[in-house]
């Protein structure tokens, strides 16, 4: 395993547990709605889907809900790094796959979960039809990725600047490496390509808040006006400030 995939690891592993209130604040939140969206819309799952698992921290969620969960990644070097995982569930898979093509028949899965994952992607529209190929006319679709125009991924632009980048790591004093974020959508891009794909949307939802140098100063202070600028800017104009997009989808009746 490189160096730069160890280091991704525990950057994976320690965001949830960050020193900094907001960075701490943004994922919790994250996990927490895709955990209850699991749980709610998984719920009796013959079989579930996780695309690109990460640190694994959704897999045992899936778990509990499904008779038999997949995790696939093109990456071997991710997935061997889940194993414990697995050996704790019996009826957990950890396959190389690619949801670009596939080696899974059609309508296999009932849940599938893609969390943070098609932003990585360049051919999302690819990405999306694959999933509607692989889920089930009664299945549901659980997606994450983050907003486009939101501050966090603009000043990320910024942030791995030569210099700056060591200016960000000495404030956070944890792993920061860069996004690899080579598409981001608006939550109408998001939802026209996933209509494209067949899909219907019968749920969605943002949240995050990020105000740049601020949540790095002010520590619990800045949280707190974060959390409290977050419900006003939703359903407002402000919206797409806001740092992730959520999205419930299921086959289109007519697909």
């Amino acid at each position: 395993m490189s160096d730069r995939d160890e280091e991704l690891f525990r950057l994976q592993e320690t965001l949830y547990e960050s020193k900094n209130p907001t960075r701490r604040w943004l994922h919790r939140s994250r996990r927490d709605w895709i955990v209850a969206a699991i749980n709610r819309w998984g719920a009796g799952a013959r079989r579930s889907l996780e695309i690109g698992p990460g640190s694994g921290v959704y897999l045992p969620a899936l778990a509990a809900v499904a008779s038999e969960v997949v995790g696939m990644d093109i990456e071997d070097a991710y997935l061997d790094h889940l194993r414990p995982i697995e050996q704790d569930h019996s009826h957990l898979r950890l396959v190389h796959d690619d949801i670009l093509g596939s080696s899974f028949p059609d309508d296999y899965f009932d849940l599938i979960l893609c969390s943070e994952v098609i932003e990585h992607i360049a051919d999302s529209r690819r990405a999306f039809a694959e999933m509607r190929r692989l889920l089930a006319p009664s299945g549901v679709l659980i997606l994450s990725t983050p907003q486009k125009y939101s501050p966090l991924e603009l000043s990320s632009k910024v942030a791995f600047l030569p210099g700056v980048i060591d200016v960000v790591r000495w404030i956070y004093k944890e792993p920061i490496l860069e996004t690899g974020h080579i598409n981001l959508m608006t939550k109408s891009e998001v939802r026209r390509q996933l209509e494209q794909a067949g899909f219907t949307i019968l749920e969605t939802d943002i949240s995050g808040v990020y105000i740049p140098g601020v949540a790095e100063l002010l520590g619990h202070r800045a949280l707190r006006i974060e959390q409290g600028l977050e419900g006003r800017m939703r359903n407002t104009r402000l919206e797409g400030l806001l740092w992730t997009q959520f999205a419930i989808a299921t086959v289109a009746s007519d697909s």
